[in-house]
């Protein structure tokens, strides 16, 4: 709920999300859910129709899914709630299609990779290795996951009932253990996690700027 430009980051989500006619949301609440439920209501007021699910413990990235799965029917956009980007979500999209895949995993270039989860794809797109935080001389690459995917039902088999589960950490190299494929998708459009002061700065700047428009 930090602010950026007059509107919290989860706004300048939703509102990326809608741009690209995603109108059916759910957010995962756990520390201060009321701020969260309290400004975006039930999401008339911005276009979307937004439920949530309240985690009493933290579950993780992935485990945040194990008490929503039965709604989750269909191919579905998991997105961080700390990413400022302007991605093409209609194009992915159209990756994702195109793989005829159970997974696919928006990729960007990082300067530093020891911050993010590292990947490194094949000639086709698809991912071979995978190492979440790695030490500078262990990482083999500076291609990072962008905290953006689609998911097809049939991966939250892999993700265990009430338990902590993250994406990077435990998800994708399951999913990679079990020969689940998996496409990266590289993407050339603005995209920042805020994670720290630095960082929230920077997308302070650089909205100012007009480098993204979500």
């Amino acid at each position: 709920m930090l602010p950026l430009q007059g509107k919290p980051l989860l706004e300048h989500i939703v509102i990326w999300l809608r741009r690209f006619n995603i109108r059916e949301l759910i957010i995962n609440l756990h520390y201060m859910p009321d701020s969260i439920t309290t400004h975006f209501g039930d999401g008339a007021d911005f276009g979307v129709r937004i439920h949530y699910s309240k985690e009493d413990k933290l579950l993780g990235t992935a485990g945040a899914l194990d008490p929503i799965r039965d709604e989750l029917t269909n191919s579905f956009l998991v997105t961080y709630g700390d990413l400022l980007t302007d991605l093409n979500l209609e194009k992915f999209a159209g990756w994702h299609t195109k793989r005829n895949g159970d997974v696919s995993m928006a990729v960007y270039t990082v300067e530093d990779p020891t911050r993010a989860g590292i990947v490194e794809m094949d000639d086709a797109g698809m991912l071979v290795r995978f190492q979440e935080k790695p030490s500078r001389e262990e990482a083999f690459s500076n291609l990072a996951n962008a905290g953006v995917f689609i998911f097809a039902p049939s991966v939250l088999e892999f993700i265990p009932r009430n338990q902590y589960f993250d994406i990077g950490h435990d998800l994708i190299p399951t999913l990679l253990e079990n020969g689940v494929k998996v496409s990266c998708y590289p993407i050339s459009e603005y995209l920042l996690d805020i994670g720290g002061e630095e960082r929230y700065r920077q997308a302070q700047r650089d909205l100012d700027l007009g480098k993204v428009r979500p």
